[in-house]
C-alpha cells in the first residue's frame, strides 16, 4: 500500500518515515490471522500534511452524531445478562466486564456497552479475540472513525492507529526521568470540530511487569469543585490544540502552528446529561476572555483537581487481549512507563468522533443524579433534602 494523504484535497506533503522495527510476535501472528497484509512493511504511514489550512479542512463539515448510549436500555438488561460477571473497579469509575467478546455482541448489546462507558467512564474486556477490522467495524457503530492524518495505521485498515511505543521512541528518546509521550494527562483529539467519543485500545502485547493505564474522572473532577467555583467556570471556553504541529501556508517561515480550536470547560454528556470538567494539561491553552496570568492559574488548579485525587482514578493493569474503552468527553488518562522500553507492548486503537461539545446549565452533577449527595453538599447547592434531582429553573 503506496502511502497517500488521507484526503485526495491534501496535496502538500511530506514523505512520511520508514518504520524497520520488527514486530512483537503476539502482535505479528494477530495480524496475520487477520489477514493484514504486512509484505509492505508495518505500520503503514500516510503522507503528512505540510500545511495547517488542510489540515484545518479535514472533517471540517458539521455532523449529525446520534450516541449510542442514548438509545440503550437504560438497565442494560441485554449485556449485563450475557456476562458471566461484571465488576466495578473503583467507586467512581472503571468496570470490567467478563464472559463477553465484542465482536459478537449483538445491537443492543453495544448500545448498552456505549451507555455503561458514559456511566462509568472507561469498561475493561480481557481475553478478546478481536480483529483490527472488527475493531473498526464495531467504532462505527459508535461514530465516524477517525483517520489520522500522520499517526501510524494498519496496513489497509485506515482509523485503526497503531499504539507502539517503540516506534515513538525512535523519535523522541524516553528515560526514566522524562518517560515522554502518552505517559502525560491527556484526552484524545481535543483539536477536533467534534472531538473524540469513545476509544477502543486493544493491547495484544503487553511488558510482563508495568505498563499500566490510568483514567481519571470528569465528572468527579467537577464535583470536586465548589458550588461557587462551578458557577464561575460554567459556560466558558477554552482554546484546545493538536497534538501535532504544521507550518502556516501564509506564513511558513513563522515556525510550526498547532490546530486550535474553542469548546466549553464543561461540557455535558448526551448519553447521561451529566456534567462533566472537559480540560487535560497537555493540550488545553487558555480560557476564552482571561488574562494569561488568569487562565494559567485555573488552568493548573484544574489540572491538578483532576490529577491528584485519587478517589476519582482507575489504574489498570494490562494482559494480552485485553480490550479498554473509554469515553474522551468525561476523562483524562495517562500511560505508565515504567518498564522503560525493556519489553514491547503493541495495540491497535479505534477512536470513534462524536457530537461538538456543548454546555447545559441545567444539567446536573452524576452524583446529583445518582441520589449521592451528601448533607453537605445538598446545603452548598441549595437542595432542599427532597429535592436533590429538581432541575427546574
Amino acid at each position: 500500500m503506496e502511502p497517500a494523504a488521507i484526503e485526495a484535497s491534501i496535496v502538500d506533503t511530506v514523505e512520511p518515515k520508514k518504520d524497520t522495527l520488527a514486530l512483537p510476535e503476539p502482535a505479528r501472528q494477530r495480524l496475520i490471522r487477520s489477514g493484514v497484509d504486512l509484505t509492505n512493511g508495518y505500520p503503514y504511514r500516510p503522507l503528512v500534511p505540510l500545511y495547517l489550512q488542510d489540515v484545518y479542512q479535514i472533517r471540517s463539515a458539521e455532523r449529525i452524531h446520534e450516541d449510542a448510549g442514548a438509545r440503550a436500555d437504560k438497565s442494560k438488561k441485554n449485556l449485563f445478562s450475557a456476562a458471566s460477571k461484571v465488576t466495578d473497579l473503583t467507586a467512581h469509575i472503571g468496570t470490567e466486564i467478563e464472559g463477553l467478546q465484542l465482536k459478537d455482541l449483538t445491537p443492543e448489546q453495544r448500545d448498552e456497552l456505549a451507555l455503561l462507558v458514559a456511566e462509568r467512564s472507561v469498561v475493561f474486556l480481557r481475553d478478546q479475540d478481536i480483529s483490527p477490522q472488527q475493531q473498526r467495524e464495531l467504532g462505527e457503530w459508535f461514530g465516524e472513525v477517525e483517520v489520522h492524518p500522520q499517526v501510524p495505521q494498519v496496513p489497509g485498515v485506515l482509523g485503526v492507529t497503531v499504539i507502539w511505543p517503540d516506534l515513538q521512541a525512535q523519535d523522541l528518546p524516553a528515560n526514566f526521568r522524562n518517560p515522554g509521550g502518552a505517559s502525560r494527562w491527556h484526552t484524545d483529539l481535543v483539536h477536533e470540530r467534534q472531538p473524540a467519543g469513545i476509544t477502543h485500545l486493544h493491547n495484544d502485547t503487553v511488558p510482563p511487569v508495568g505498563g499500566d493505564t490510568l483514567w481519571a474522572s470528569g465528572y468527579g473532577a467537577y464535583e470536586k469543585l465548589s458550588p461557587e467555583f462551578r458557577k464561575f467556570i460554567d459556560g466558558k471556553q477554552a482554546v484546545y490544540r493538536s497534538a501535532h504541529a504544521y507550518l502556516d501556508r501564509e506564513n511558513p517561515s513563522a515556525g510550526p502552528k498547532f490546530v486550535e480550536r474553542v469548546h466549553p470547560l464543561v461540557r455535558v454528556h448526551p448519553a447521561t446529561g451529566w456534567k462533566a470538567l472537559w480540560v487535560n494539561r497537555a493540550m488545553t491553552t487558555r480560557i476564552v476572555g482571561l488574562d494569561k496570568a488568569e487562565s494559567d492559574l485555573i488552568l493548573n488548579y484544574l489540572h491538578d483537581v483532576y490529577e491528584k485525587n485519587a478517589d476519582i482514578q482507575v489504574r489498570f493493569r494490562w494482559t494480552a487481549g485485553t480490550s479498554a474503552l473509554w469515553d474522551n468527553r468525561i476523562t483524562i488518562h495517562s500511560a505508565s512507563w515504567d518498564y522503560e522500553g525493556k519489553y514491547s507492548r503493541h495495540g491497535t486503537r479505534v477512536t470513534s468522533l462524536a457530537e461538538k461539545p456543548y454546555f447545559d446549565s441545567k444539567a446536573p452533577t452524576r452524583r446529583q443524579a445518582l441520589g449521592l449527595l451528601d448533607e453537605d453538599e445538598k446545603e452548598a447547592l441549595g437542595l432542599a433534602r427532597d429535592r436533590v434531582c429538581d432541575h427546574s429553573p
